[in-house]
């Protein structure tokens, strides 16, 4: 008799050590991408797993060890994933099989996180459209070449909304996430460069999912952008910071501490949102000696320089001169790159104007004139705006402080003749009009 209880005793001890041990399901997240749909598991440990496809139909099976559904997997909109349906069954000695019905061939990834400050333990499953992408390089495809071999380009550039999916940047006092400010942002700068003559926009992050710091860089690249503008909303523990900003790439240190904390909070989010550690060639290392061979990091210095003058037109600079810092967002040898902080969105002022549309516009639109500005005195050869250029004479941009009188001297023309060539009466200008300069007739 006391045998038998030992054994019941010892089976009660077993059994409970193993449910102790056993992982929970707290819940999943979907992010799907045009190209990639995106599951993260939020688990209660380490979990073991392992995963294999089936054909007809096509099925993702992940095998969970030891692992704990605490509840169903329901209320998931599938319509715009890779994804038909997800069912899930216990299987013996306590794991757990998941199964992904799918709505066509896919290349799978996973791999676990550790906690951060923003999440606990996950599970990431990264399911790739294996007609159009690998794991690798999941992106849309560079533009076409023109049709007629040497014909004029229009001038590209790549609009990057900072965050998104798992990582949602800052958040403000309101509960305003940064991911949704700075995609409001681009989407209306996108809008602002499509009208522009000469000019594509091309988005990098069109929707609320993740994508890593590095494949934004290749994406840009991939795109052969002539510039790329990443958006952000700063946010810092004083709720009194306020004021936007542009940064520009350093390897040689910040400019300032603040700038140097913002970029290693920028840096983080592929912490935050998810990256894999099974690629260990960083691009990003090697590309910081072309970036000393190049004139791309003066480039960068000079449009950050007119967009930060056309953001003074609308919004509070929380700094008067463009600074530097290491992102590495910014890091692309041949492309002039800047980052954009819109404003404190710690600040609840702040906070409020970027949920407003209106606000949102006049910043994408500070942006687009220094844009302007910078590409109408650095046209890249063999652009459409570069040939215009050529057919009519020199332009000038208006920029903030500009005077005519002081803009013909800068090109030795006469006052009068400025006037003419432009029909302007008055002496004054609007910051982004265009100005056709005169050739100059001598002293």
């Amino acid at each position: 008799m006391i045998q038998k209880a030992c054994t019941l005793l010892l089976l009660l001890l077993l059994t409970t050590a193993a449910c102790a041990d056993a992982v929970n399901i707290r819940g999943m997240r979907m992010w799907p991408a045009p190209d990639n749909t995106r599951l993260v598991f939020d688990v209660t440990d380490d979990i073991e797993h392992s995963l294999f496809l089936l054909k007809n139909p096509d099925r993702l099976v992940i095998d969970l060890k030891n692992t704990r559904l605490d509840k169903p997997f329901v209320g998931l909109d599938l319509t715009p994933s890779l994804i038909r349906d997800i069912r899930s069954a216990p299987r013996n000695n306590g794991d757990l099989r998941v199964v992904l019905d799918l709505k066509g061939s896919v290349r799978p990834k996973s791999f676990v996180l550790r906690p951060n400050n923003e999440y606990g333990h996950r599970l990431v499953i990264d399911l790739f459209d294996a007609r159009t992408a690998t794991p690798a390089a999941a992106a849309p495809p560079a533009p076409a070449a023109p049709a007629v071999r040497n014909a004029p380009r229009e001038i590209i550039i790549a609009i990057d909304p900072g965050h998104g999916g798992e990582d949602p940047g800052a958040i403000g006092p309101r509960g305003t996430r940064e991911k949704d400010v700075t995609l409001a942002v681009a989407q209306r700068l996108r809008e602002l460069v499509a009208r522009e003559p000469g000019m594509r926009a091309v988005m990098i992050r069109d929707g609320d999912y993740f994508i890593p710091l590095r494949r934004r860089v290749e994406m840009a690249r991939e795109h052969r952008a002539d510039l790329f503008i990443s958006i952000h909303a700063d946010a810092f523990g004083d709720p009194r910071a306020h004021g936007a900003s542009v940064y520009t790439l350093s390897h040689r240190g910040a400019t300032s501490e603040h700038a140097r904390l913002l970029a290693d909070k920028e840096n983080a989010s592929d912490i935050i949102g998810g990256v894999s550690l099974d690629d260990k060639d960083d691009l990003l290392a090697s590309v910081l000696l072309d970036l000393s061979l190049t004139g791309t990091m003066e480039a960068s210095t000079d449009v950050a320089s007119r967009v930060l003058s056309g953001m003074g037109q609308v919004a509070k600079l929380h700094r008067t001169r463009v600074e530097q810092a290491g992102f590495r967002v910014l890091k692309s040898p041949n492309i002039p790159s800047i980052l954009v902080e819109t404003a404190f969105i710690s600040n609840p002022q702040e906070e409020r104007k970027l949920r407003d549309p209106n606000h949102q516009y006049a910043l994408a639109r500070s942006i687009m004139e220094g844009t302007r500005a910078y590409f109408h005195q650095n046209p890249p050869p063999g652009t459409l705006l570069a040939m215009r250029q050529e057919s009519r004479g020199q332009q000038h941009v208006i920029g903030r402080g500009d005077t005519l009188s002081g803009i013909a001297r800068q090109y030795q023309v006469s006052l009068e003749q400025l006037r003419t060539s432009n029909a302007i009466k008055g002496d004054q200008l609007r910051v982004g009009d265009v100005l056709s300069i005169p050739a100059a007739t001598g002293s």
